[in-house]
């Protein structure tokens, strides 16, 4: 399978190979276009928070958190995917997430990375 066949996120057509490695096997940069990024914030209902603090006194998986995670999660790689294509880009190296509170009002996430053009060697 070469570069141009690979999906990125939920967008195959971008053509964005994403990895968390700093090269890929049988490729080489081309040409480096710099750090790249896809940034969300979110937060929860009410409901679910109340639901979330009486689910963590009794333990157990706190479910409507992690559906709300993988869907920021999902979002902000989605939006690296479509900064690295709109800047010309094939792949994505080193990537990486970095979760925080914002300020007790819900959850950032960045997919952040490094947005190359590689060709097959």
């Amino acid at each position: 399978m070469g570069i141009d066949e690979y999906g990125g996120g939920q967008q195959p057509q971008a053509a964005v190979l994403v990895v968390t490695t700093n090269d890929v096997p049988g490729h080489r940069v081309e040409q480096v276009i710099g750090e790249v990024f896809g940034l969300t914030v979110r937060s929860r209902h009410l409901g679910s928070q109340i639901g979330a603090g009486l689910k963590s006194m009794i333990g157990g998986e706190l479910k409507g958190l992690t559906k709300t995670l993988v869907a920021t999660r999902n979002q902000a790689m989605e939006r690296l995917v479509e900064q690295a294509h709109a800047r010309g880009a094939n792949a994505v190296l080193a990537f990486r997430f970095d979760v925080t509170d914002a300020a007790d009002a819900g959850t950032e996430v960045c997919a952040y990375g490094t947005a190359v053009v590689l060709a097959r060697e």
